[in-house]
C-alpha cells in the first residue's frame, strides 16, 4: 500500500508540473462553463429598434416609450417613410421595425382598435422570434393597461408581425451561411496549420533552410495549393446549399466568390501562422480545433446574438475572423446588398490577413536563425 501511495503522489507531482494537462484539467472547463454560462442564452438585451410613427399622437408616443424602456429594445432610427425599412434592416444595427398606421389614436378611440406592424429581420432567425415575442408581449401588456384603464369599452392594439428576407423563417438561412464560415475557416486552417511543423517533424526542413526561396515565398507556396482547392469547396457549398436546401443568392455572385477567395487565403494565413508558431503537428492541430472551434461557434453570432452577450464578450468576438464573413455573406446571400453595405467588414478581414502573414513571415525568420 505505500508504494501504491507513493505511486499516486509521484503522478499527482507529475501532473501539477505540467502547466498544460493544468489548463486542460481546468482551464478548458472553466472557460466552457463562462462561455456557455454568459453566451447560450434566450434572454434579449438592447436590441436596436426603428420607429415609423405615421400617427405622431400621444399613443404611440407611450407605447413607443414602454418598448425603450423595458430594457429589452434600445431606441434606433426615427423612420420618415416606409423606403427606409429596408435601408435599415440592410445595415445589421437595426433589429426590428415598429410600423405605427396613421391615425393611430383616433381609431384606437373611435373604433376601439389600431393596428402596429412589427418588421423584423428574418436573416436571423433566432433573433427574430425573440423580437417579435418580446415585442407582442409589450405590447399586450399594454392593452391590460389600457383596459384597466377604459371602463366604456375595450380598447386593443393589434401587433401584426412580418419577416423581411425571410417571411418562413426558416433554419437554413441562419446555419447554411455559418456553417459555410466555420468549414472554411477550421477546413483551411488545419490544412495549412501542419505545414511547417510537418516538415520539422519529418527533418525535410532543411531543404527549405538551404533553398534560395525568401520566407515570403516559402509561405506563399504552402498556402497557395490550399487555396485553389478551398475555393473548389466554396463553389461545391454554395450550389449545395442553392440545389438542396433552396438558399438563393440573391446579391452578386462575383462579389460573393471574391469575399470568400478573401476570407479563404485570412484562413490560409491564419494556419500558416499557427504552424510557424506551434512546435509539432499534435499541438498545431489541437490549437487550430479546439482553440477556434468554440469561439467560432458562440461568439461570431452564428447561433447566438452578438447584442445578448455581456460587453466583454463583444470585445472578445470583435477579434474572430467569422464574426465578418458571417454578415458579408448573409447580407449578399439573403440581403441581396452591394459592396457598400460590407466595405467595414472587408476591410477588417483585409488587415487580419495582412496580420496573420507578416506575423507568419516574422515566427518563421527567427527559427530560420
Amino acid at each position: 500500500m505505500k508504494r501504491f501511495l507513493g505511486f499516486v503522489k509521484k503522478e499527482f507531482l507529475h501532473i501539477f508540473r505540467d502547466v498544460r494537462t493544468m489548463i486542460i484539467l481546468f482551464g478548458i472547463p472553466a472557460v466552457q462553463i463562462l462561455l456557455f454560462g454568459f453566451v447560450v442564452s434566450t434572454d434579449l438585451k438592447n436590441a436596436r429598434v426603428a420607429f415609423l410613427d405615421l400617427s405622431g399622437d400621444e399613443m404611440t408616443q407611450k407605447i413607443s416609450d414602454k418598448i425603450c424602456s423595458s430594457g429589452f429594445f434600445r431606441r434606433g432610427e426615427n423612420l420618415l417613410n416606409s423606403n427606409d425599412i429596408d435601408r435599415v434592416l440592410r445595415g445589421n444595427k437595426i433589429k426590428a421595425v415598429i410600423v405605427y398606421e396613421k391615425d393611430f389614436g383616433r381609431k384606437l378611440i373611435s373604433e376601439g382598435r389600431a393596428a402596429v406592424s412589427i418588421i423584423a429581420d428574418g436573416s436571423e432567425p433566432n433573433m427574430a422570434t425573440l423580437t417579435t415575442n418580446y415585442l407582442t408581449a409589450i405590447i399586450a401588456d399594454f392593452n391590460r393597461e389600457l383596459a384597466g384603464r377604459s371602463a366604456a369599452k375595450t380598447l386593443l392594439v393589434q401587433p401584426e408581425v412580418r419577416m423581411f428576407y425571410n417571411p418562413s423563417l426558416k433554419g437554413q438561412f441562419m446555419f447554411v451561411p455559418g456553417v459555410i464560415t466555420l468549414i472554411m475557416i477550421l477546413i483551411c486552417a488545419l490544412m495549412t496549420s501542419i505545414t511547417i511543423t510537418r516538415e520539422k517533424e519529418f527533418g525535410t526542413m532543411e531543404v527549405l533552410l538551404v533553398s534560395p526561396l525568401k520566407p515570403l515565398q516559402i509561405i506563399l507556396g504552402k498556402v497557395l495549393p490550399y487555396f485553389l482547392l478551398s475555393f473548389v469547396d466554396v463553389i461545391m457549398i454554395l450550389l449545395l446549399s442553392w440545389f438542396v436546401f433552396g438558399l438563393p443568392i440573391k446579391g452578386s455572385l462575383l462579389l460573393l466568390l471574391a469575399e470568400s477567395m478573401l476570407y479563404i487565403f485570412m484562413s490560409l494565413s491564419l494556419g500558416i501562422l499557427i504552424s510557424t508558431a506551434a512546435k509539432n503537428m499534435q499541438q498545431a492541430i489541437f490549437i487550430s480545433l479546439v482553440g477556434m472551434l468554440l469561439p467560432a461557434v458562440l461568439l461570431s453570432g452564428f447561433i447566438f446574438p452578438i447584442e445578448n452577450m455581456p460587453k466583454i464578450y463583444g470585445w472578445v468576438s470583435a477579434v474572430l475572423p467569422p464574426r465578418y464573413f458571417i454578415t458579408i455573406i448573409k447580407n449578399i446571400m439573403i440581403k441581396g446588398t452591394g459592396f457598400l453595405y460590407v466595405w467595414k467588414e472587408t476591410l477588417i478581414l483585409m488587415i487580419f490577413t495582412l496580420v496573420f502573414i507578416g506575423l507568419s513571415m516574422k515566427n518563421f525568420k527567427i527559427r530560420l536563425q
